[in-house]
């Protein structure tokens, strides 16, 4: 078991209802808000009005229309000019992962005199950040309850994970009821997306029987509920369920004590929608299935032998090989149920920049330090496998 050091500090108010609380919990933090928002979805189910209402006694300034895999121009760009030219109090993401995402990197680039692309990449550290909180309209990414962001910097198809303990939100308002008129094609892959974030996790050398607990359970909560979720979208217990699943997916406590797995998939996943700018989770759910094949070895196979037992029932008096064959499959064909597409070549991507992206991860995200080491050769081995 590894030795660790965890802080967890963001206030997580949940449940029905819960937007009414957000003048009291913005309260401590400043008058002068950053409203920030993606397309426009929280104008046409009112959400917008609520929050302005609710945050009436406070001076709000506006960013919106920050994309999926948010990008560092202009959106985060815009934020921080705006944060220090209105000498903003406190940051507020209203939407999804994305727009909560780019709301980090304002909050850390309005409290920076230099290149904020040099905080994201970590070339200079975060010694300090706008509070920043969060309305989250969408169970996937984990990132109201972590201190990530991913951004993207389209002129050099980058997309970068950015870190820093300063960037935790003081607050997240998780009301499920919110999730009711996501789509069908964003629930499902909000999912992948978080059942990817447990896989990365469990994937490791050195685990836990604690955390596998943690992992396998969560990983058939997210497969139970999202499938509820698609057959009726206003079911609130597997909304609250699969949200706060989600949640937890990604701020580091179904590991603590396990070795890193490096997170393989989010980074060569990174390429596809830095390049592509495709759906993240459906890029995971992708090329997750060809991954587990690709590394699948007389090493590997415990690992996958007990995440077929324990995750999808799979007879554990079957051979080890077959019960790791069935398990990959498994997982595809849950991806596939839920109506992911599960070729590259379904989400508009073909072999013509394959090699490219594979140098481009090989170069950035240091797989040669993951559970199984992959090389470029490996990594374009996958996504060919993934067409």
């Amino acid at each position: 078991m590894q030795n660790f050091d965890y802080m967890t500090p963001t206030r997580l108010i949940f449940g029905k209802g819960a937007v009414d609380k957000l003048a009291d919990a913005i309260r401590p933090y400043g008058k002068r808000v950053l409203l920030a928002y993606g397309g426009g979805s929280i104008k046409k189910s009112g959400l917008y009005d609520k929050v302005k209402a609710l945050l009436a006694d406070c001076e709000l300034f506006e960013l919106s229309g920050i994309q999926p895999n948010p990008k560092y121009d202009p959106s985060v760009l815009d934020g921080v000019r705006i944060c220090k030219e209105q000498k903003i109090d406190i940051v507020l993401a209203v939407g999804g992962g994305s727009v909560l995402d780019c709301c980090k990197a304002i909050a850390a680039g309005a409290k920076y005199d230099g290149d904020v692309w040099d905080l994201v990449i970590g070339a200079k550290p975060t010694m300090d950040a706008l509070p920043v909180a969060d309305i989250l309209t969408l169970a996937a990414t984990g990132s109201e309850y972590d201190s990530f962001a991913v951004i993207s910097r389209t002129e050099t198809n980058d997309k970068v994970g950015y870190c820093s303990p300063k960037v935790y939100p003081v607050f997240s308002i998780l009301d499920p009821e919110l999730t009711f008129t996501v789509s069908k094609k964003q629930t499902a892959a909000g999912c992948a997306d978080a059942m990817n974030h447990v896989i990365e996790q469990y994937f490791a050398a050195d685990t836990t029987l604690l955390n596998d607990g943690f992992c396998e359970s969560m990983l058939k909560s997210l497969m139970e509920n999202a499938r509820a979720c698609l057959a009726n979208p206003e079911d609130y217990r597997a909304r609250a369920e699969m949200m706060l699943a989600c949640t937890y997916g990604c701020n580091g406590i179904l590991s603590l004590g396990n070795s890193p797995s490096g997170w393989p998939c989010h980074a060569m996943e990174h390429a596809l929608s830095a390049y592509y700018d495709i759906t993240h989770g459906e890029g995971l759910a992708i090329i997750t299935p060809p991954w587990m094949r690709h590394i699948l070895s007389e090493k590997t196979l415990p690992r996958f032998v007990k995440y077929g037992v324990n995750v999808f029932g799979i007879d554990a008096a079957l051979p080890p090989r077959e019960i790791a064959e069935k398990a990959i499959q498994a997982t595809h064909d849950f991806f596939a149920s839920i109506g992911i597409p599960m070729t590259l070549r379904a989400v508009g991507i073909d072999e013509s920049r394959i090699d490219e992206m594979a140098h481009h991860v090989a170069e950035t995200a240091g797989l040669e330090n993951a559970w199984v080491p992959l090389t470029e050769a490996d990594i374009a081995a996958i996504f060919r496998a993934s067409l």
